[in-house]
């Protein structure tokens, strides 16, 4: 059997001439319940290979995998051939063979000409080598490497493998990749690199070679935390030696709706156009709840490998084309949702209302029943044009586990202008798909003021959201420009930097973008409100300049001051 999923597949006209698709962070796929306790679900450590036209994507525990040809809409494809309860699946295309492996004790190595099918078959038993968090790499001499490595003891590991010959491996393993968070902030554990009684997990290999380099990735500091990240070494080898790119890490997103960015791979749509897929954290009810995050990737004319994050659980335009820049992406809808007035029907003590508006997937607002008399009401504050909504659920007292074809939600959200009258936006009452981060571009704008969600049922448990997001224009000024930005650099731990700026006027959130050069700023954390920040991941040994964003419902003010002076 297999599942259909529809992400974001509706066009749009806004007047910019052209008509586009959106998607919006986390992925909107079907997250499997565990099938252990606690009831919680999860999709992490992801692969995403290209094959044959359609990219498949395999994931941590999820009970098989996707395919798409387009990147929006992704079919399911459950499989009892492969070991789909292992950790970090890779997969490689070789010719017309795609082969997998998994995290596993001398695991097998497992072999299909047809993905679509769920049928594969083993091509290696018991392979020489104990692997976690493995990657496969094939070269353009045709030779295949692997990667691998998940420890905060041990480094990230390398090896040709003789795949002609039952994958037998070719020399011994290199190490490759140590960490070193007395001079990477961005490796010190803890949600804001804090925690310096511990040692990083360093985890997560993936290879991708451009323009005679060689890429290895990795993810650090663990997986439960907001500031996990990927870095990237560079070399001229597969097998090394490599060195740390100056701005590491290169996929990075601490702060937000949807945070974390690590353990992921990096890998290129049919247009040429790069992406990297990693993973997100929730880590409450169990330390691997996680989701997927998609971010526009590119190496830019020095060679640099960075990946786009700023605005990241935004709706983001996903091209039918060869793009030249991050920007072509951004359609402009901003956050009208954020700490705005929310109505319900009922709710529990512990899981207010107002959770569900505050950006936080970690928190949640639970009504008292599942029942369909539940429903949330938001009040915008005034007109806004509304091009998209993202339903984020979480579940509180489910008690659900692992795949069946009853698990999803019914609801419909309608719109208002007075809040009297109403007319229905989006109806899924009959809705046989599970989305539990689900979002929908409208069919067309709509101006209002009042946005109601009706629930019709849920899988288990009781209606709770964690999201209940509203994207779209103002038609009113953006905040000024920020007059002062004040760095200060901790100077008995280069590290660590502390930011002050001058409030804007009329914002609602600030983004601040930084990096080793003026030109090169692509690294980004996202705050609302605040005029503050503490910054704790910078490389101990290179300089970085900083600028800063006002954003509001209206637009974001990018005639921004950047700081002269290396800091």
């Amino acid at each position: 059997m297999m599942f259909l999923l529809m992400v974001g597949c509706t066009e749009n006209h806004l007047g910019r001439g052209m008509s586009f698709k959106t998607i919006c962070n986390p992925v909107n796929i079907s997250y499997r319940f565990q099938p252990d306790r606690p009831s919680r679900r999860e999709a992490a450590d992801p692969t995403v290979l290209r094959f044959k036209g359609d990219c498949y994507l395999f994931a941590s525990k999820s009970g098989g995998y996707w395919y798409s040809d387009n990147m929006i809409n992704w079919t399911f494809v459950p499989t009892n051939d492969l070991p789909v309860e292992d950790y970090a699946p890779t997969a490689v295309a070789i010719g017309d063979t795609v082969y997998f492996s998994a995290s596993s004790s001398h695991g097998n190595i497992y072999k299909t000409t047809d993905p679509k099918s769920g049928k594969w078959q083993i091509a290696c038993k018991s392979f020489a080598i104990s692997l976690t968090d493995p990657a496969f790499f094939l070269d353009n001499d045709k030779r295949l490497y692997l990667y691998w490595g998940c420890s905060d003891k041990t480094p990230i590991y390398g090896i040709q493998i003789d795949y002609k010959h039952n994958f037998v491996p070719v020399g011994k393993p290199v190490n490759l990749i140590y960490g070193h968070p007395e001079k990477f902030g961005w490796e010190v554990p803890g949600d804001y690199n804090t925690d310096t009684l511990h040692s990083p997990w360093i985890e997560g290999a993936w290879m991708n070679k451009h323009n005679g380099k060689y890429y290895l990735q990795y993810a650090a500091p663990g997986t439960q935390f907001k500031s996990y990240s990927d870095g990237v070494y560079i070399s001229d080898n597969p097998l090394g030696p490599f060195t740390p790119a100056a701005d590491n890490p290169f996929s990075y997103k601490p702060e937000g709706f949807a945070d974390g960015a690590g353990h992921g791979s990096t890998f290129n749509d049919k247009y040429g156009n790069y992406w990297h897929i990693a993973t997100s954290t929730i880590s409450v009810k169990h330390i691997f709840e996680r989701r997927l995050v998609l971010y526009p990737a590119f190496f830019d004319d020095g060679g640099n490998l960075y990946t786009d994050t700023g605005f990241g659980d935004y709706p983001m335009i996903m091209p039918q084309n060869k793009i030249k820049n991050e920007a072509e992406l951004f359609p402009g809808w901003m956050l009208l949702s954020y700490k705005k007035k929310v109505t319900v029907s009922s709710s529990v003590d512990s899981f207010p209302s107002q959770n569900m508006v505050d950006e936080n997937i970690r928190t949640f607002w639970a009504a008292k029943t599942g029942k369909n008399n539940e429903w949330a009401e938001l009040d915008l504050g005034k007109q806004y044009n509304v091009f998209a909504i993202q339903i984020d659920f979480a579940e509180l007292n489910a008690h659900l586990f692992g795949r069946a074809d009853s698990l999803f939600y019914r609801y419909k959200v309608d719109f208002s202008t007075n809040g009297l009258q109403w007319k229905t936006i989006i109806d899924k009452s009959h809705n046989q798909t599970d989305c539990s981060q689900d979002y929908t571009q409208l069919p067309q704008k709509i101006v209002g003021r009042y946005i109601r969600i009706n629930n019709i049922s849920v899988p288990g448990g009781n209606f709770a959201l964690s999201g209940f997001r509203v994207f779209g224009k103002g038609n009113g000024n953006l905040p000024a420009v920020v007059s002062r930005l004040t760095e200060l650099r901790n100077p008995n731990d280069r590290r660590k930097v502390q930011l002050t700026w001058s409030k804007s006027p009329n914002a609602t959130g600030y983004l601040i973008r930084f990096g080793v050069s003026k030109d090169k700023l692509y690294q980004s954390y996202q705050v609302y409100q605040d005029t503050s920040l503490s910054i704790n991941n910078l490389n101990r040994d290179q300089n970085y300049y900083f600028t800063i964003e006002p954003f509001n419902e209206n637009g974001v003010q990018t005639g921004t001051l950047i700081n002269e002076r290396k800091l």
